[in-house]
């Protein structure tokens, strides 16, 4: 009875075949954004636990650090600088935005972020998690703040950090 109806109809198989087209892409497309997100998360974990090395794994041979375009050799010394000035951290931040290009496996994200002692709270600030610009308010005027902007290629099925772009607020806005 089916394929009598859908022989019959056409035009309501095309649009049932569009409508699960897209809704694999937009499922596929949540996978991926879920999956940069996890990797960012990821990111942040490795750092509160001082790994350079496992950070690095998270990056392309020839990613670079903007501004002043550094190496991965030169990131290394930065991350452990900052690791040293910090001492025992955590790395508070709310969701990352994300978008995808599909043409060449590749996607940027801006992530809002602040390093603080370990010792040192922020109540509420999980609540804000999904609102990114209530977080910056909230924290903006008790924290120096910080956004990376990550360039990121898809490799063997893992996403990678290509190019980290950081940027300090400085009262009026982000600026390097």
């Amino acid at each position: 009875m089916t394929k009598g109806f859908c022989r019959k109809n056409p035009a309501l198989l095309t649009l049932a075949l569009v409508v699960f087209f897209f809704g694999v892409m937009a499922c596929s497309e949540k996978d991926e954004v879920a999956a940069i997100r996890a990797l960012i998360k990821k990111g942040a974990e490795l750092a509160e636990d001082h790994d350079v090395a496992a950070i690095m794994e998270l990056t392309t041979e020839d990613v670079v650090a903007l501004p002043g375009r550094h190496n991965r050799l030169n990131i290394k010394r930065i991350i452990w600088s900052v690791f040293k000035r910090y001492g025992n951290f955590n790395i508070l931040y709310p969701k990352p935005s994300v978008e995808l290009t599909a043409e060449n496996n590749s996607a940027s994200s801006s992530i809002y972020f602040l390093i603080v002692k370990k010792e040192q709270t922020y109540p509420g600030l999980k609540d804000l998690t999904d609102d990114p610009k209530q977080w910056l308010e909230t924290v903006g005027e008790n924290a120096d703040l910080y956004q990376v902007n990550l360039e990121m290629v898809k490799k063997d099925g893992h996403w990678l950090v290509r190019q980290a772009h950081l940027e300090v607020f400085r009262g009026l806005g982000f600026s390097e």
